[in-house]
């Protein structure tokens, strides 16, 4: 498996494989993607912690809710290239602050 995290108001978009973009009709099915019930706290942003299957290359992902005049900086998507291992998460869980 290879995990990510990901900030509160964002989403997975489009999803790549080996082969490129993840075809349903190929694999007869959806990528398993599955949001884990852990998060770490990065500068006062929750990340949640993110489960994928081994034949996930990249995800994009992208904010779920519109730019608002305020936060009309926020990138409209981000390509997730570098997906890490089980080790690499525990690692960023454990040197992260404490939530509640």
């Amino acid at each position: 498996m290879k995990y990510f995290f990901l900030a509160d108001g964002w989403t997975v978009g489009r999803v790549w494989e080996f082969g490129g973009l993840w075809n349903e009709h190929s694999w007869r099915r959806k990528p398993e993607i599955k949001r884990i019930n852990l998060c770490l706290l990065e500068q006062g942003e929750k990340l949640w912690l993110y489960q994928v299957e081994e034949a996930v290359l990249m995800v994009e992902v992208f904010p779920t809710a519109p730019p608002s005049a305020e936060g009309a900086k926020t990138i409209g998507q981000v390509v997730l290239k570098r997906l890490i291992t089980a080790d690499q998460a525990i690692d960023r869980l454990a040197a992260s602050e404490p939530t509640v």
